[in-house]
């Protein structure tokens, strides 16, 4: 004879532990309305600078220095921009064609220098591979000011002055670009080198075949840093251009402020067409810029 025994609902045999089940989807409504408040914050914030430049930069002297604030001016100054370009003490127009082909040559050069080094770091057996690399974090510890003037009387004295070469070659090696490309280079799978190897490839066509192409990321991220770096740079290209020919946009920016008068139109006018530029190379990049930073690893 058999006996069956009767069956057990789960709920029934799940034990009730007392408490209520909490809802989560309240909080989950809640934290994202306050993120998105945050990044409306934010994005307000950061949005102002913009907003003002624009402003300023189609408004009169007097609308600008004046004491009655405008949200935007009553009457917009459009013949700022051809006064901008029209200028014979700046020019202007000169400056952006000098700004991008210096900050891209310098972009390509730093990208393929610093590149090929921290590859040479990274794969390359070498007994004094990690004394080289120290040597290299060494130079991020040396101050801009201490090379500055050695870097200056080396280039006066090859005549690169006014030139392209003086603006670009001094810069092209970058300590910091070096250690990003060398930390990355790490963490590459050594799977697809090696299958390299076996096709017959050496160390420089396992970079340029097989890691530059699976990279593509990386590099593009550290173009965006560079190239941002290189349109900005103002110092170096003051005192190596010092002809008006030869002048970058951070420069001829500077002299609508000399000690007699500060041309407030004119700055901000300057201003807006010198930041397009870097706003279309991060509109472009700003995906492989997030993924590349993500990538580098930071790690031994």
């Amino acid at each position: 004879m058999t006996t069956t025994m009767p069956e057990v609902r789960e709920s029934e045999s799940a034990p009730s532990s007392g408490k209520p089940r909490r809802d989560k989807r309240g909080g989950g409504v809640m934290s994202s309305t306050g993120l998105y408040i945050a990044t409306g914050i934010a994005g307000f914030l950061f949005l102002i600078p913009f907003y003002l430049i624009i402003r300023n930069a189609l408004s009169t002297e007097a609308e600008i220095t004046g004491e009655n604030w405008q949200f935007f001016p009553t009457d917009i100054q459009w013949g700022n921009i051809s006064e901008l370009f029209t200028d014979e003490t700046v020019p202007y127009a000169q400056s952006l064609w000098n700004s991008a082909i210096v900050a891209t040559l310098h972009t390509v050069g730093v990208l393929l220098v610093c590149s090929l080094a921290g590859y040479g770091l990274a794969r390359i057996p070498y007994k004094h591979a990690n004394k080289v690399f120290y040597a290299v974090l060494g130079t991020l510890m040396v101050p801009t000011a201490v090379t500055f003037v050695p870097s200056f009387v080396l280039v006066s004295s090859l005549g690169w002055v006014d030139t392209y070469r003086g603006l670009i070659i001094p810069g092209l090696f970058s300590g910091f670009t070096c250690f990003l490309f060398r930390q990355y280079f790490l963490g590459f799978p050594k799977e697809l080198e090696e299958a390299a190897r076996v096709d017959g490839l050496g160390y420089w066509g396992a970079y340029w075949r097989i890691v530059v192409p699976n990279s593509l990321n990386f590099f593009a991220a550290m173009a965006t840093i560079t190239f941002i770096n290189g349109w900005n740079s103002f110092l170096w290209p003051l005192v190596i251009g010092q002809d008006p020919g030869s002048w970058t946009v951070q420069v001829a920016l500077s002299n609508y402020m000399t000690n007699q008068t500060v041309v407030f139109h004119l700055i901000f006018m300057a201003t807006a067409f010198s930041i397009l530029p870097l706003v279309f190379v991060f509109l472009f990049l700003q995906r492989w810029l997030v993924q590349g930073i993500a990538q580098t690893g930071i790690k031994g």
